[in-house]
C-alpha cells in the first residue's frame, strides 16, 4: 500500500462563533448588546439634537400664502383669498403671549385654510406684534382704535371671528360699533370671565393684583411672554416637563411626527411680549372685576353694553377647556341683544388650543362655521 508523503490540503474557513455551544453564549449576547447599545446611542444623539432644535427660538411662519395689507404699530394685517369675495371675514387672533400663527398653523391644520376651503372667499388675520419697550404704556383702547382702522380699510363691514382673548376684543368692537359687524364668532372667548370655577379663574381670583404689577415691573414695563410661557407650562407640568420629551424620544425616527413637533415648538416656544398697561387693564377690568359682562367697561369714550350686539352670533366652547371654561363663553348668549333664534351654541370635545388648531375640530366644526358665515 502506497502512501503519500504530503498531507491532503484542507480548506480553512473564517472562524465563526459557535453560538449553539453554551460556552460561547455570553460572547454572543455581549456582541448583540453592543449592537443594540450603539443603536441606542445613535437614537439618543438624534433625540438630543432635535431637543436643541425645538428649543432654539425661531420665528414661526404662517402656513397659507398671504399678503401684508397694512402694517400698524400693534399688528400686521394679513390678507388671504379674493378681495371681491363678499363681506370680509376678519380673524382676531389671541393676543395672550403667543403669535397669531395659531390661526394659520400648518398645511392641512389651519383655521384660515379651513375657512377658505369652505366658502369664505376673503379672510384677513390680525398678526399681533410683540410689544417693544416704547409700547409699554399702550392701552386696550389703542388696540381697539387700530382694529377700527383695519375694519375701515377693508370696507367698514366685517364678519368677526374672535379666538380666545381676541374674542373679548371682538365683542368690544361689536358692542362699540355694531354697524361694523355683520356676524360674530366667539371661540374659547372669556366674555363672562366671572363664571365657573376653572383653574385660570381660581388663579386670577386668589392672586393679588400686586403680583401681576411686580411681573410687569420685572419686565421693564412689559409683560414678558417668557413669564407667561413658564406659567402655562406649570399648569400642566407632567405634560411639558416629562410626557412631551418621552413622546419625542419614542417617535424620533418618524419624520412626519418630528416635523409637526418642530412646527408646534416654533409657535409655542416663541412667546410675544405684551404692553404692561394693556396687560394690567385686562387682568383687573376683564378677569378680576368682570366689567365687560357687567356692562361697566368703558372703551373709546363709551360704556359698553353687550346688549348693543344684535348680529347673528356663534359661540364655540371646549368641553375640557381649562383656560376658558364653557360657561365663560356660552353665558354671552344671555348678555347680548342678539335674538335667541340667531344664536348658535356648540360645545366640542377637547381643550383650549384644540378649538383653533385641533384636527377633529377643524374637520368637523369650522367648515360648518364657514358656511354659517357666508349664509344669506
Amino acid at each position: 500500500m502506497t502512501t503519500s508523503s504530503h498531507a491532503p490540503h484542507v480548506q480553512q474557513d473564517t472562524p465563526r462563533m459557535p453560538s449553539a455551544v453554551p460556552l460561547f453564549w455570553p460572547m454572543a449576547l455581549a456582541a448583540e448588546a453592543f449592537k443594540q447599545s450603539q443603536q441606542l446611542v445613535d437614537k439618543n444623539l438624534r433625540f438630543l439634537e432635535e431637543e436643541a432644535r425645538l428649543h432654539d427660538l425661531h420665528h414661526p411662519r404662517m402656513a397659507t400664502r398671504n399678503t401684508e395689507r397694512i402694517k400698524l404699530r400693534t399688528l400686521t394685517l394679513r390678507e388671504y383669498g379674493r378681495a371681491d369675495g363678499g363681506i370680509p371675514t376678519l380673524v382676531v387672533a389671541p393676543y395672550a403671549g403667543h403669535t397669531s400663527v395659531i390661526a394659520d398653523y400648518y398645511p392641512g391644520q389651519s383655521l384660515v385654510e379651513t375657512l377658505l376651503s369652505n366658502g369664505v372667499a376673503h379672510v384677513l388675520l390680525t398678526d399681533w406684534h410683540s410689544a417693544t419697550e416704547d409700547m409699554k404704556d399702550l392701552e386696550i383702547d389703542n388696540y381697539l382704535a387700530d382694529l377700527c382702522v383695519v375694519i375701515d380699510d377693508i370696507g367698514g363691514l366685517v364678519n368677526l371671528v374672535g379666538l380666545c382673548q381676541g374674542g373679548w376684543i371682538s365683542a368690544m368692537m361689536a358692542a362699540r360699533f355694531p354697524d361694523k359687524v355683520a356676524r360674530l364668532v366667539l371661540a374659547g372667548s372669556p366674555i363672562d370671565a366671572g363664571a365657573g370655577d376653572g383653574p385660570l379663574k381660581q388663579m386670577v381670583d386668589r392672586t393679588p393684583l400686586s403680583f401681576y404689577e411686580d411681573l410687569v415691573r420685572a419686565g421693564a414695563g412689559l409683560m414678558r411672554g417668557s413669564f407667561m410661557l413658564q406659567g402655562w407650562k406649570n399648569m400642566h407640568p407632567d405634560e411639558h416637563y416629562f410626557t412631551e420629551h418621552v413622546d419625542l424620544f419614542q417617535h424620533i425616527d418618524d419624520p412626519v411626527y418630528v416635523a409637526k413637533r418642530e412646527t408646534f415648538a416654533a409657535w409655542y416656544e416663541t412667546p410675544v411680549d405684551l404692553p404692561g398697561r394693556w396687560y394690567l387693564q385686562a387682568i383687573r377690568n376683564i378677569f378680576k372685576d368682570n366689567l365687560l359682562a357687567r356692562g361697566k367697561y368703558q372703551a373709546l369714550g363709551r360704556v359698553l353694553d353687550l346688549k348693543d350686539i344684535s348680529c347673528p352670533l356663534y359661540l364655540l366652547a371646549g368641553e375640557r377647556d381649562d383656560i376658558t371654561t364653557p360657561e365663560q363663553v356660552l353665558n354671552a348668549a344671555r348678555l347680548v341683544g342678539t335674538p335667541p333664534a340667531q344664536i348658535t351654541q356648540r360645545v366640542v370635545p377637547g381643550g383650549h388650543i384644540g378649538l383653533f388648531m385641533g384636527g377633529r375640530t377643524l374637520a368637523d366644526v369650522w367648515p360648518q362655521i364657514a358656511r354659517w358665515l357666508v349664509a344669506p
